[in-house]
């Protein structure tokens, strides 16, 4: 932006005095704007971005739909290095996944400064990389048996090559857990681990307490809600803001949605696991979302749900605020997901979960309030503050600062925000003749 600010003052150097006087205000005021990637950095609010389709939109074209929802973090499952490519010098920045079938490989030393050496250091610093996750729900999900040996293994040795490799500080080690690897969790203050998963979740608390990472969880209260619809009120599982909520008998905390019940029932979980950890390991949502379509036994999973609760989430997150146990800590999300994805196994449901088509159309009209203030003021470093699988509407009195998906798709405006494109129309009318 400099440079072009430079070259603007050197067209314009022939203006009038007074008029000179403005423009150099207002050049001023232009620098003192956030690029895109200061804007977008630091943002609460992620999105997955899984490829398990065979119709999806070429790589290189969805930093522009990610960027027409104005949000700043993509979460990636594996480390194809063409899609991570594609957001170079876009100031997205990303989680990239290790899949599954790594874990045994990077469980070495060897494995893994030859992974990190393949496939992150190559994208540095122009693709900005935040974490690492390590699999996707490794202790739950159907390979446990043969998988959740490595886990920790290979969270360490990525964690060492990364280190050896002075790349640390930028990039984080994590991986992302199903809240089945809870015992219970409701209410909150009675969540506990399941007691065969504790040999290998307490050392792991003690990795990130000790790294500086965040406990990844995919919560979904859809599913809380599909499997026992007489026994959880809709409204309560689409964080509906009006919703009167429940109390924990636990501690009186009152709970206006079961999206941070869920979180909370994870920091008892982990309090009651490892009360050491608990005071330093941050718990993320690396996974939420409402499925647009499902099976005639899918209770709950239709356009208008999905609308609700994708937007609920989004007004949640760009509240900056926290849960009820963790106030002071903004609840960061990644939303599940980016396209429906077509050759995903299982019910419907898994097939749509996208805020888009594989065309790049909306799957259901979303209307948002565009997040201005989605930012925290520390540093979006991979180690201490940076962003967070498969399975498994801010509404207001008024439309001032919504825009629908449909609108921001058909009509973004490339890598400028608003403020900057008003401040550049002024200083384009100031400079022609006078």
């Amino acid at each position: 932006m400099a440079a072009s600010v430079l070259c603007l003052c050197l067209s314009v150097s022939t203006l009038p005095s007074r008029a000179m006087a403005t423009l150099h205000l207002l050049l001023a005021l232009l620098l003192l704007l956030p690029s895109i990637s200061e804007a977008t950095s630091s943002a609460l609010l992620g999105i997955s971005y899984g490829r398990v389709g065979n119709n999806l939109p070429a790589a290189t074209s969805v930093p522009q739909i990610v960027a027409s929802l104005g949000i700043g973090r993509v979460r990636l499952y594996d480390a194809d290095p063409t899609t991570i490519r594609a957001f170079a010098n876009t100031g997205v920045e990303l989680v990239v996944g290790v899949p599954d079938e790594c874990l045994a490989t990077v469980s070495t030393p060897n494995g893994a400064a030859s992974w990190v050496g393949s496939n992150i250091a190559p994208a540095l610093p122009a693709t900005k990389i935040a974490f690492l996750t390590v699999g996707n729900e490794v202790l739950t999900g159907v390979n446990s048996s043969s998988l959740s040996r490595y886990l920790l293994p290979a969270m360490q040795c990525l964690h060492d090559a990364l280190a050896q490799a002075g790349l640390d500080k930028q990039v984080a080690v994590t991986t992302a857990h199903n809240l089945g690897v809870l015992a219970t969790s409701y209410p909150p203050s009675s969540a506990y681990f399941r007691k065969d998963l504790l040999p290998m979740l307490c050392p792991i608390l003690d990795f990130h307490a000790h790294a500086g990472s965040p406990f990844l969880v995919n919560a979904y209260p859809y599913f809380a809600y599909a499997e026992e619809p007489t026994g959880v009120e809709l409204e309560y599982a689409l964080l509906e803001p009006g919703h009167a909520g429940v109390a924990d008998p636990g501690t009186g905390l009152h709970y206006t949605n079961m999206l941070a019940a869920q979180v909370d029932a994870v920091y008892h979980a982990i309090a009651a696991a490892n009360s050491a950890a608990a005071r330093a390991v941050e718990v993320r949502v690396s996974e939420t979302g409402w499925p647009s379509a499902g099976d005639a036994n899918e209770t709950g999973a239709t356009p208008q749900n999905a609308a609700r609760y994708n937007g609920n989430v989004m007004r949640l997150v760009a509240q900056g605020k926290g849960t009820p146990m963790r106030p002071a800590a903004p609840l960061r999300v990644y939303m599940f997901a980016l396209f429906n994805e077509n050759m995903k196994p299982g019910p419907t449901s898994e097939r749509s979960y996208g805020l888009f088509k594989p065309d790049g159309t909306p799957a259901y009209e979303l209307s948002y309030r565009l997040p201005q203030d989605n930012t925290t003021t520390s540093s979006s470093g991979g180690s201490v503050t940076g962003g967070g699988g498969y399975h498994g509407h801010g509404y207001g009195s008024d439309n001032a600062g919504y825009y629908s998906i449909s609108a921001a798709a058909k009509a973004t405006l490339g890598w400028w925000t608003w403020p900057q494109v008003a401040v550049a129309a002024r200083v384009a009318v100031l400079a022609m003749p006078l």
